[in-house]
């Protein structure tokens, strides 16, 4: 299975310099939040692969103008060709936006979640916005990591932890792809493609 990852920053390999022959092969796109609405519809519309995302802290217009063609994730757990995914946008609360959380409230989220965990037997990909506490963090409060999702890897050990937010120009320690004991995590930041 071939997976396109694409997170806060439009790739222009894929907009500016669109060819329908690039998303060939592709099974599957996660979005980890950030985008344009009309970026995912864009892409949406040239490909059969669905087009999952979750909400990063600047998508509040995706209230009002969400991504055609596209399934949102938020607070689920969405099977795919037998590979669950698990959703949970936003970003850790720095200001009065929409899609920030206190560690708290993330926290509440994921607890109203679990009976989807136990129906579903966990998950074999956590797709968020934000990283994991203590694990791909920024330097600044805006770009701290969630407790909870460290939580969940270490009591799931889903397969894989794919989050954006983290910007590849803010940190010359950019780090694409690391691990968490079974878990590899990968920063989707602009695109990354994932084959399983």
């Amino acid at each position: 299975m071939k997976i396109l990852i694409l997170s806060d920053v439009e790739s222009k390999y894929l907009w500016d310099y669109f060819e329908k022959e690039k998303l060939e092969g592709i099974d599957l796109i996660l979005s980890c939040g950030d985008l344009k609405p009309q970026y995912l519809s864009f892409l949406a519309s040239f490909t059969k692969a669905p087009v999952l995302y979750v909400r990063g802290n600047h998508d509040d217009c995706y209230e009002i103008d969400p991504p055609d063609g596209c399934i949102c994730i938020e607070d689920s757990i969405y099977n795919f060709n037998g590979l669950r995914i698990m959703g949970l946008g936003g970003s850790i609360k720095y200001n009065n936006g929409k899609n920030q959380y206190t560690q708290n409230q993330m926290k509440k989220r994921v607890k109203r979640m679990w009976f989807k965990l136990m129906r579903n037997h966990g998950f074999d990909i956590l797709l968020t916005h934000a990283p994991a506490a203590g694990f791909h963090e920024g330097d600044d409060r805006a770009h701290k990591g969630f407790d909870i999702f460290s939580e969940l890897i270490d009591r799931y050990h889903p397969k894989f932890f794919i989050h954006g937010h983290v910007h590849k120009d803010y940190s010359r320690n950019f780090v694409r792809q690391d691990q968490i004991g079974d878990t590899t995590v990968i920063n989707g930041y602009e695109r990354f493609t994932l084959e399983i």
